[in-house]
């Protein structure tokens, strides 16, 4: 809630002309887990196929995507008090105690995980405590049946299209609003919801660590690498239909609406 510009939200005019779920419906101070996502999101389709026939999921976040398509693995509830703990000492000391922790308890994770992830590095050690045992030996990436069909449709662009659109898409949010946004959450700056890209980097220009300009070409490279990684991992899903927009020739609207009626 109220991440309007850094996490490009629908506008008012989008909201109002098609329902959307789960949009600003958290503030940044909420933990909400993919597992917790996972149930909300089964529990709202099994009422809109009542009435609808297709329903859009649209996103790019990995974890999210999977949980709903393939499902999440059954972890421990964490205990809210060690998770303010384990955040605390991230605030306090940085990642450093996190990663030793987490090498200790589960070096397995530990050599897969990106060392760089605050929120992926507090969230398994956060399993291992709680456990009693390496996160790495609960996670059995089950795929569990769905009672409904998917059909997924991956839009792409050239890279040197996809990074010059990404670099307009930074100067437009600016343009917006983000660096005002951005300082509204300045005092929060601690969460796991905040430690994304737009926010991060500003937050640095905020504490005099980067000039504004520094901090800008952060976000565009950021956000860059992201694109890659995000194309790099849904590359490997075999079950996509890609759509490269970059060719102008291609009528998207008629692509996708063949697709739906072959999966009917």
């Amino acid at each position: 809630r109220g991440m309007q510009i850094a996490t490009a939200a629908p506008t008012a005019d989008q909201l109002q002309r098609v329902p959307h779920y789960f949009v600003g419906s958290l503030s940044p101070e909420t933990y909400y887990s993919a597992s917790s996502y996972e149930q909300d999101v089964l529990s709202l389709l099994e009422e809109l196929f009542e009435h609808h026939r297709v329903v859009i999921l649209s996103g790019g976040s990995m974890m999210y995507i999977d949980a709903i398509c393939k499902g999440m693995d059954e972890l421990p509830i964490v205990d809210e008090s060690l998770r303010h703990e384990l955040q605390e000492l991230h605030q306090r000391e940085g990642l450093d105690p996190i990663r030793r922790q987490l090498k200790l308890l589960d070096p397995v994770f530990y050599g897969q995980v990106d060392l760089k992830n605050p929120q992926r590095l507090i969230h398994a050690l956060e399993i291992c405590l709680m456990a009693g045992k390496p996160y790495s030996s609960l996670r059995t990436n089950p795929e569990r049946e769905r009672p409904f069909r998917i059909l997924k449709i991956g839009f792409t662009r050239d890279r040197a299209e996809l990074y010059d659109r990404i670099n307009q898409r930074v100067e437009k949010m600016l343009e917006e609003g983000l660096l005002e946004e951005a300082s509204s959450f300045y005092p929060l700056r601690h969460l796991n919801a905040l430690n994304t890209v737009g926010y991060k980097e500003l937050f640095r220009y905020f504490d005099g660590e980067w000039s504004l300009e520094k901090a800008i070409e952060k976000i565009k490279q950021h956000t860059r690498n992201y694109a890659r990684k995000q194309l790099t991992w849904f590359k490997k899903d075999k079950e996509i239909h890609w759509i490269n927009l970059s060719e102008q020739e291609r009528d998207v609207m008629a692509e996708v609406m063949q697709l739906l009626e072959q999966s009917r």
